[in-house]
């Protein structure tokens, strides 16, 4: 028992000072435990080095896949914007194509038709960029 290290501390309840064996107190530090003081005081540690390396890990990787979800999302909502837009820009289209219908301009070839603006305006008087075609619900 001469070649016993020991681990001198101090007792934080009480002040005493006492020695564990280096080997109780490197096995309390790694795997959890603990050791009284001489006066009766518990000391040692809940968990052990394993176990907080193991809880880190794990936070590590709820942090990873919480980032990973916020791309996706921002991802889905910059997605969604396009679609807006792209929606929108094509609503707007209709609606140009639908005025120049209605005053008698070729959509293909930008000519003038007196004869289709007066069937638009007398056959067709609801026919304008304010009303919406059939199916549209945007």
């Amino acid at each position: 028992m001469a070649d016993t290290v020991l681990k001198i501390m101090q007792c934080g309840t009480c002040g005493v000072w006492h020695g564990i064996p280096q080997f109780m107190y490197d096995t309390c530090l790694e795997e959890g435990g603990f050791w009284h003081c001489p006066n009766g005081h518990r000391r040692g540690f809940k968990e052990g080095r394993q176990e907080k390396e193991a809880i880190r890990r794990e936070r590590d990787q709820l942090r990873q896949s919480l980032a990973m979800y916020q791309d996706e999302a921002r991802e889905a909502n910059e997605r969604l914007e396009a679609e807006k837009r792209r929606a929108s820009a094509a609503r707007a289209q209709v609606t140009r194509l639908r005025n120049r219908a209605s005053k008698g301009v070729c959509p293909c070839c930008n000519r003038h038709f007196a004869n289709l603006e007066r069937h638009m305006g007398s056959k067709h008087p609801e026919f304008t960029a304010d009303t919406k075609p059939e199916g549209d619900d945007g």
